[in-house]
């Protein structure tokens, strides 16, 4: 799937909420569905610099494809990240680097975070295109 359809799924499931405790209760639950970094990667090679609490972040090649995993040491950073790796994870390093991060505003996301949260969020942010770029640079 493309991450502009993904990034419409996600817009889409958050219009369904009334309020920003109920999409907080859904980030928290997307979190649960993390697909978790390996206990090995948890290093600071791998944590993402700018973020309040400890987000690791792992990027795998997969033939044209990056995959991500991730973890967090708290429930709603796991759930932010959680949708960022849905975004990316499986696209190509292109299609990541070119994509268009409106989703975020639309579900106002950057909005309801502290900014703490916020500058985490444009660093995990930052640390996928990183990843995009290293694995573009390498074809």
């Amino acid at each position: 799937m493309s991450i502009k359809k993904i990034q419409d799924e996600i817009i889409d499931e958050f219009s369904m909420f009334d309020d920003w405790m109920q999409r907080y209760e859904y980030i928290i639950e997307l979190g649960k569905n993390l697909p978790l970094i390996e206990e090995e990667f948890k290093t600071d090679d791998n944590i993402i610099k700018g973020c309040q609490s400890k987000v690791w972040l792992k990027g795998e090649q997969n033939e044209d494809k990056i995959v991500f995993t991730a973890d967090s040491d708290a429930i709603l950073t796991k759930g932010i990240i959680a949708i960022l790796i849905r975004v990316f994870s499986n696209q190509k390093a292109s299609d990541i680097l070119n994509a268009d991060m409106d989703f975020i505003d639309e579900i106002g996301l950057k909005e309801h975070l502290s900014p703490t949260r916020a500058n985490g969020l444009v660093s995990m942010i930052k640390n996928i295109k990183m990843y995009a770029l290293a694995f573009d640079a390498k074809k």
